[in-house]
């Protein structure tokens, strides 16, 4: 019997422990370097009883054996939604997708340089380099300038020149011209788009409440507080930072793949090189917890323009009852992307943000003496970037560690955003359980 070890004790690393739970294996352990799980879907409460996600998750897969696991796990704990969101523009709102229904905005010279760019589009010949090049041959110049690109731009906080296209179909809504061209005649708002229209959210302790729900298949096997500082290959051994050992058959791996090569005592030089061709971005998980009624239904909010450092905003305490003190309080979740193309200074984060909820007419000035609690949190790995020549450098990775019976899944064990939802992760998780012991053939992270 292999016996096998799990780093981090996130999605991937819970989805693993679940399977082996599942089908009895008993030779398995999985260390997580915090105090908690859940890693990047990770809740916290805070004194004021505000409970805080690490990012603006929710529930949502087209994957049956995923959407299985959270009936098993949440049964009746968990609150099914409609989509509310929606894009701040031009001190406006609009309903999300963009390119469905910029046709709503009171500003009619967006509108006309919106639609004229998709139609000098439509037939329009053409190849492209990049994602920056692909948003201006899909959706034209209009939507391009006024959404598509300013947005991206605070998400990756990377030029778009950098990165590639061929990870978007899982994540972009293509343009559907008869149907724009309907919404146009008929003036309705269409908002059906996309695989998280309906959503669904744990009734208590946020995504993080979910996550919990993993602990009972751990128990006697999750070691917390050990964090990972060397490994070996060779001798196939992790050391951790208190000084203690293990050995391994096979090891998982969910950390950042970037780490997990730091850690590696025996790599080739070459590897190394591959491993600093990765780009990523940071992000800042700002909370704002609020002493008044909330004043909107909507679930959560884009924001491409310069008025405010976030690109997202989520009415967080919308998602459950539980989520915000009883009595009449709210919470808004605000993201700010940073790297190494982009510097946001965390000591003044949480400042811009309440600037930016007022810029957006979400908060008004007065509103700051009805601030209860502020939450921030710093996710040095919030979006792995699929930049230009990504998939070749992690086949050339990932086919090194494979050799040594080392499998790295997950968000940023897999460097693969397109598969890097809560849903794709946890199955992750679980598949590279499947092919370590059924050679079954992975179906979600594939190279």
């Amino acid at each position: 019997m292999k016996k096998v070890a799990i780093l981090g004790a996130g999605p991937t690393g819970l989805g693993a422990a679940y399977r082996m739970r599942e089908i009895g294996y008993d030779s398995w352990n999985i260390y997580e370097k915090n105090n908690y799980v859940g890693g990047l879907s990770a809740s916290f409460r805070d004194k004021q009883g505000f409970t805080w996600d690490v990012g603006g998750h929710i529930l949502f897969s087209n994957n049956d054996r995923f959407n299985r696991l959270v009936d098993n796990l949440l049964r009746d704990e968990v609150l099914t939604f409609k989509r509310e969101s929606w894009i701040w523009l031009r001190d406006s709102f609009i309903k999300y997708p963009f390119q469905n229904n910029f046709h709503t905005h009171p500003d009619k010279e967006l509108v006309f340089e919106c639609v004229s760019g998709l139609f000098e589009n439509l037939n329009k010949k053409g190849t492209y380099k990049n994602f920056e090049e692909w948003i201006c041959h899909f959706f034209g110049e209009g939507i391009a300038r006024y959404f598509m690109i300013p947005y991206n731009n605070k998400v990756w906080a990377c030029p778009l020149s950098r990165i590639d296209y061929n990870w978007i179909a899982e994540r972009v809504s293509i343009i559907d011209i008869n149907r724009i061209l309907k919404n146009i005649i008929s003036l309705r708002d269409d908002s059906e788009w996309g695989p998280n229209n309906t959503f669904q959210y744990p009734l208590f302790g946020g995504t993080g409440g979910f996550f919990h729900k993993f602990l009972p298949y751990t128990r006697g096997r999750l070691c917390l507080n050990k964090n990972a500082v060397r490994i070996n290959s060779e001798r196939k051994e992790v050391v951790f930072e208190d000084g203690e050992k293990t050995s391994y058959d096979v090891l998982i791996s969910t950390i950042p793949l970037t780490e997990l090569l730091d850690k590696m005592e025996d790599k080739p030089e070459w590897l190394g090189m591959s491993a600093e061709e990765l780009l990523w971005s940071g992000g800042y998980m700002v909370g704002i917890g609020i002493q008044k009624p909330c004043p909107s239904n909507k679930n959560w909010m884009y924001f491409p323009e310069n008025g405010s450092p976030f690109y997202r905003v989520t009415y967080l305490s919308n998602y459950s009852p539980n989520m915000a003190p009883k009595g009449e309080f709210f919470s808004f979740l605000a993201e700010t992307s940073y790297s190494r193309f982009k510097t946001v200074s965390k000591e003044t984060i949480i400042e811009e943000t309440i600037l930016g909820l007022i810029n957006s007419k979400l908060l008004k000035e007065e509103d700051r003496s009805l601030i209860v609690s502020t939450f921030l949190i710093d996710v040095p790995h919030s979006f792995p970037i699929p930049f230009i020549g990504r998939d070749n450098a992690i086949k050339n990775v990932q086919s090194f560690l494979s050799e040594r019976e080392i499998y790295s899944r997950g968000r940023f064990g897999g460097w693969k955003y397109e598969v890097g939802n809560m849903d794709h992760s946890v199955m992750q998780g679980m598949e590279i359980v499947n092919r370590i012991l059924f050679n079954e053939k992975e179906t979600i992270y594939k190279i």
